[in-house]
């Protein structure tokens, strides 16, 4: 069984690889003997890497999601199995008090010639001209080759999907952990600055805040939760209560509102109807960003609240500078 997610979630995986690489290249430490960045060009250069960190989060993410949905068919294939095993060894019990009938009138060589062949199809084909069997003992002889051929295309139907989802789960967490590396090395970096500590410490770190803003019915539930958690940390993953990434913020904040919506980003995308201009944005509209590896809530009035980024909180930030640059599309729900 092929996983579409699976398969576009190793490719996102293969986007996000390389980050280390990246940093190295383009971050020089203060006080080195090339030319050093300013605090401007770190910060940016760090804005950077956590959108390709971001991706890399929520590619892990919907790893996850898959593996899932793949480690659930196994567990329902494998008690089919079981299902079909109890099947099968009836009817091959039924086969062997055949066998052994037409064994003892001397109609076939041996029994195994129906226990021993290579298989279900070979041991019909190898028998196709036993027409002295009655109706009921060919029905028999039929059932124990179906029953046989779907036993052996469930477990490999089972294996085989869940195998896959771990190799991806597997690839998704090795990027995860590069890209959370790269981003505390520059992080570290960016200290050094003597003015660096507001940049490090985020915009806002206050506990909570009230949404004052015009939305109403479920827009303005989700918006009121959102809100409620601003001075949050971001935490690659999080789903919270203690913390969040900005999917994870998302579907927290539209579950509050009475809205289930998928774990991930680019599931979330997927869902309501898209707004292409900034202009028309309503407030709850869920904003979506260049790669679709972070998206955050519009509240109104040219602001966003979202989950930016490790080492940064929960906050409320404007749109017209950097993110309106990365603007996507918009999901209304």
């Amino acid at each position: 069984m092929k996983n579409p997610g699976g398969r576009r979630t190793a490719r996102r995986i293969a986007a996000t690889t390389g980050i280390g690489a990246v940093v190295a290249s383009s971050l020089l430490v203060p006080g080195t003997a090339s030319a050093e960045p300013t605090r401007e060009e770190v910060e940016e250069k760090i804005e950077e890497l956590n959108q390709e960190a971001a991706a890399a989060v929520e590619a892990y993410n919907q790893a996850e999601e898959d593996h899932e949905v793949a480690e659930t068919r196994y567990e329902e294939l494998d008690e089919q199995v079981g299902d079909e095993q109890e099947r099968y060894e009836e009817l091959k019990q039924k086969v062997q008090q055949l066998a052994n009938a037409t064994y003892q009138a001397g109609e076939l060589d041996s029994t195994t010639s129906i226990l021993a062949s290579d298989g279900p199809a070979t041991l019909l084909d190898q028998n196709a001209d036993l027409n002295y069997l009655s109706e009921s003992q060919q029905a028999q002889l039929n059932e124990f080759g179906e029953s046989s051929e779907r036993l052996f295309t469930l477990k490999d139907e089972a294996e085989k999907a869940l195998e896959e989802a771990e190799e991806t789960l597997e690839e998704a967490e090795e990027a995860k952990e590069e890209a959370e590396a790269a981003i505390a090395e520059q992080e570290e970096i960016l200290a050094q600055f003597p003015d660096a500590d507001a940049s490090v410490a985020g915009a806002d770190d206050s506990s909570g805040q009230a949404y004052t803003g015009s939305a109403s019915g479920n827009a303005a539930a989700a918006l009121d939760f959102a809100y409620a958690q601003i001075g949050k940390p971001y935490i690659f993953g999080g789903t919270g209560p203690d913390g969040y990434d900005c999917s994870g913020l998302v579907q927290a904040a539209w579950r509050y509102a009475g809205v289930d919506l998928p774990r991930t980003t680019y599931a979330q995308a997927e869902v309501g109807t898209r707004i292409y201009d900034m202009n028309a944005l309503q407030p709850g509209d869920i904003m979506f960003f260049s790669g679709l590896g972070h998206d955050g809530l519009y509240a109104g009035n040219g602001q966003m609240v979202h989950a930016p980024r490790t080492g940064r909180n929960i906050e409320v930030v404007g749109l017209a500078a950097y993110w309106a640059g990365q603007f996507q599309f918009a999901v209304r729900l």
